[in-house]
């Protein structure tokens, strides 16, 4: 029993549970149905399947604190809310993305962000197929391999006019003592200060990214995010399938308006690691001192949203993606049509990534194309 109560823990396997039944069923009949407008409007697509996929992104946090009582404190600047911009945020655990829904839910838009990730996570069956739709940016971890995909992505959400929110993590991985003395490692031979509390920041992808969106006239400001743990640490998914739930969650965020930012690109990667050099001292008085960010641990900006709001989404996200799970069940149950559907999404899903690479690359190449009829449309409207 001792075993069993070390490895798993029923609030771990109910939000593991509903966390994949939920983007499972969601990717297959609420996402969809949605999937043939990319061939007719790569731009509508995205708006239609960014809601969607927004309503989903409710529930982590729902159950995070209303089911499992974690504490959420924002601190700082907060957002100016539905403005574009690169959020770049330290890598505490490999589950920081998904912690911040919390702060973005009630400051900004969930409909807006996007994450960068590795790309092997998009094979996930409901979890991947839903980043796909998503349009969430996939890399390798190799510069020379994503720069132009980085490149085609910004460019594709320039052209449509859609509003971002980018979340990258410049660290590259989640701090750990294997990661950090890597990263101790690499500023003894280039003559660094050494970090307790952060990595040393990549900065070539963050220079890529702003300099892009600054380009495609999509860029309002950078938010700079800081996030703390004060009494436990989930560094894992395995910590959360053991129940280890983080009990507070604090951040604390600096907004930097684009006109405040530097251009050049020495100019911006320096600029970079000196918000990391602020994030390593903001960190160590607040893991020293009292455990918050700022004497008061109040925001200077209140969120866009009130407590009343976010407390009716939360309800609302917990009820909804509790039956709809259970209503997808049933339907499949009584109806052979809906097992049929099923069947043949789950193989739509899986042989789309393995021919073409992925849902994401798909819409880039309906944008390629549409943009390219417009394009040869206009020329010969010129011509005559």
């Amino acid at each position: 029993m001792l075993v069993s109560r070390a490895m798993v823990s029923w609030k771990g396997i109910y939000f593991a549970l509903a966390l994949f039944l939920g983007s499972f069923f969601g990717s297959i009949f609420m996402l969809g149905p949605f999937l043939p407008l990319m061939l007719v409007s790569p731009a509508w697509y995205r708006r239609i399947t960014d809601c969607i996929v927004a309503t989903w992104l409710t529930l982590p946090v729902a159950l995070l604190e209303m089911v499992f009582g974690a504490k959420v404190v924002v601190t700082g600047d907060g957002f100016v809310p539905g403005e574009r911009s690169v959020i770049i945020m330290n890598h505490r655990t490999r589950m920081d993305w998904m912690f911040l829904w919390s702060c973005l839910l009630r400051y900004s838009y969930l409909r807006l962000e996007k994450i960068c990730l590795k790309a092997s996570l998009k094979g996930i069956p409901g979890f991947g197929w839903a980043m796909q739709v998503a349009a969430f940016v996939f890399i390798q971890r190799r510069w020379e391999d994503d720069k132009s995909h980085f490149e085609r992505m910004l460019d594709y959400f320039c052209d449509i006019h859609e509003p971002l929110q980018l979340l990258i993590f410049p660290e590259g991985t989640d701090l750990t003592a294997n990661t950090r003395a890597r990263s101790n490692e690499f500023a003894a031979r280039s003559g660094l200060q050494r970090y307790d509390y952060v990595l040393h920041p990549r900065t070539t992808g963050f220079t890529c990214v702003v300099q892009r969106l600054r380009q495609g006239d999509n860029l309002d400001a950078i938010h700079d995010i800081t996030v703390a743990y004060p009494q436990n640490i989930p560094q894992t998914e395995r910590h959360l399938l053991k129940g280890d739930f983080p009990k507070e969650i604090h951040f604390h965020v600096r907004r930097y308006p684009i006109e405040a930012v530097p251009a050049a690109p020495e100019e911006l990667q320096l600029w970079c690691r000196q918000r990391w050099q602020e994030k390593e001292e903001r960190l160590r008085r607040f893991y020293e001192g009292g455990k918050r960010f700022g004497a008061t641990g109040q925001s200077a900006v209140p969120p866009c949203k009130s407590e009343l709001r976010v407390l009716m989404v939360k309800c609302i996200s917990l009820l909804y993606w509790t039956v709809f799970p259970l209503a997808m069940l049933a339907l499949l149950y009584l109806s052979s049509l809906a097992r049929w559907y099923l069947a043949a999404m789950v193989v739509f899903f899986v042989a789309q990534q393995k021919l073409f690479g992925g849902l994401e690359l798909i819409e880039l190449a309906c944008h390629s194309y549409f943009k390219k009829q417009q394009e040869l449309h206009g020329t010969k409207i010129r011509s005559k």
